[in-house]
């Protein structure tokens, strides 16, 4: 099935395959290969993306503009990086239990 959105850099995705299932997360670049770098500021840090096969990912209809989530200048961090996901309403669960 042909994803009707793009992957392109600030688009959020959620996962659909791995041990990150369900969680959303954002396109930090594209490499080509059918494969991208994704982050979430919590789980998934700026310094360490992700690499993920476009395959197992479901692209949303929103896309952040990374000028948008730090509007002040400087480098984008890993909290912006959740404030923006959360703004938008994607924001991850998180339980006071660890489970497992």
């Amino acid at each position: 099935m042909k994803e009707p959105f793009s992957f392109e850099q600030g688009r959020v995705v959620q996962s659909i395959q791995g041990r990150d299932r369900g969680g959303y997360f954002l396109v930090l670049a594209d490499n080509g290969d059918g494969s991208v770098l994704i982050a979430d500021g919590r789980t998934r840090k700026l310094a360490n993306p992700k690499k993920k096969k476009t395959k197992h990912l479901r692209a949303k209809p929103v896309l952040i503009d990374w000028r948008t989530i730090r509007p002040e200048g400087g480098k984008v961090q890993d909290s912006d990086l959740r404030r923006a996901l959360e703004a938008n309403g994607f924001a991850e669960e998180r339980s006071l239990c660890k489970e497992g």
